[in-house]
């Protein structure tokens, strides 16, 4: 038994009716087990799943598309002790040995149909696989307890401190106590290539659960067909919606730290662009000089050779083409690998020419920042852009403003307080 926190306190009338109510499911199933004309039994987990689709929309699109695996032998080889769902291959496996009423089966297969429809695989990225399963679990089981579906197992892992929780807020929490929380490993998600996911087939699947849950989510609530959590809704309208690519929030980014520049008539380049009296001369639309100069920002890039050359080239073309279009001609350039190197400034479009990784081993960008954060013709105002693979030291800036470019996958080793986009 698995069983943390604070268990959910019943009284003896609701006990004894929900003992009235299952003495009748049972009664019931018992005699539908039989089937209709085969004559052949139908074990409860099956008939969890066939109550899925047809009196629970909100999971039943998914139920519909796996494929219960329960030969006993293949799943002894696996080592599920109850239930596990391969995302990547639609596929559901059964431990056909447990006696389990179809109550419980409920909770257990709507567990492990959140899960793929969570996308809880992906979004584990480099983390602790045994942990990450643990945070997840206790984020769904808690979300079960509140939909009062089906009925809990002794075993499940659930704790009310975690409630209203998100699974990343949950993961960082059992990080404290890692050596405990990795003996509760539930073996119930199984992750298969992550690489696959970016192939066709795996984009089309990855839709068709992002869609599935929505029009589930949408059935449910307009049939009125019970409660669901908060969180959960929240988290179903952040999975259905596809992610911003990081270029996109790059730029958004770029808009924030450099508002359109605004021009004004000067005599001091004259225009006679007016066709009808080309001989009178007239102002010309020019920037404040010292407005433009004051438009710039640093870039410190990890150019230790773990860095990805193809990646970089993708981020400082991008760098290029969104100084170029917010009139940003100038940037303060520093590599780093052991060491900082001091590029000065240059011109958006001249940084891919002048990378060089180094791959001298280790990486220490603090003084890389340090160089600009001392450097009084460096303005104080200006933004700062970190592109980094994650292994790195622990970086501080003083109130600066700045962002961090990571390749996907991969994550810093504090808690940043910049915005951090992701590199695919």
């Amino acid at each position: 038994m698995r069983w943390t926190g604070e268990p959910p306190k019943a009284s003896f009338p609701d006990l004894f009716a929900q003992s009235i109510q299952a003495a009748i499911q049972e009664a019931l199933c018992s005699s539908s087990r039989l089937g209709s004309r085969s004559g052949r039994w139908r074990p409860d987990y099956v008939l969890a799943r066939d109550w899925f689709l047809s009196s629970y929309p909100l999971l039943g699109a998914l139920a519909a598309s796996f494929r219960i695996v329960d030969d006993r032998e293949a799943v002894r080889r696996t080592g599920i002790p109850v239930a596990a769902v391969n995302c990547q291959l639609r596929e559901l496996y059964i431990n056909a040995d447990l006696r389990l009423n179809l109550e419980i089966w409920k909770f257990i297969l709507a567990h492990e149909f959140l899960h793929a429809a969570l996308r809880h695989d992906i979004r584990r990225q480099d983390r602790n696989p045994i942990l990450w399963n643990v945070a997840c679990d206790f984020v769904v089981n808690g979300w079960l307890l509140e939909m009062n579906l089906g009925i809990m197992p002794d075993f499940a892992l659930h704790d009310i401190a975690f409630r209203g929780m998100s699974v990343e807020s949950v993961y960082d929490q059992l990080c404290r106590d890692i050596r405990y929380y990795t003996t509760l490993d539930p073996k119930d998600l199984l992750y298969g290539d992550e690489a696959w996911w970016d192939t066709l087939e795996g984009g089309e699947l990855d839709g068709y659960y992002r869609s599935a849950l929505y029009q589930g989510l949408e059935y449910h609530t307009s049939q009125g067909r019970g409660f669901l959590p908060v969180g959960l809704v929240e988290e179903i309208y952040a999975v259905s919606r596809p992610p911003i690519p990081w270029d996109v929030e790059l730029a958004k980014w770029f808009d924030e730290q450099f508002a359109p520049m605004e021009k004004h008539r000067s005599y001091a380049r004259l225009s006679r662009r007016q066709s009808a009296t080309p001989e009178i001369p007239r102002p010309a639309w020019r920037a404040e000089p010292d407005i433009e100069r004051q438009r710039i920002f640093g870039v410190v890039l990890d150019t230790s050779g773990s860095m990805d050359r193809r990646l970089l080239a993708a981020v400082l073309g991008s760098i290029a083409s969104y100084g170029h279009a917010r009139d940003v001609s100038h940037v303060r350039v520093v590599f780093c690998d052991a060491v900082p190197y001091d590029q000065g400034i240059m011109h958006p479009e001249d940084i891919a020419g002048a990378v060089q990784v180094r791959g001298r081993g280790g990486t220490r960008l603090q003084p890389g920042i340090d160089l600009l954060e001392h450097d009084a013709a460096f303005p104080k105002n200006a933004p700062v852009l970190i592109i980094t693979d994650g292994a790195c030291d622990m970086l501080q800036l003083h109130g600066r403003e700045h962002a961090y470019l990571v390749p996907w996958g991969k994550r810093l080793p504090f808690r940043a307080k910049g915005p951090v986009f992701k590199l695919k």
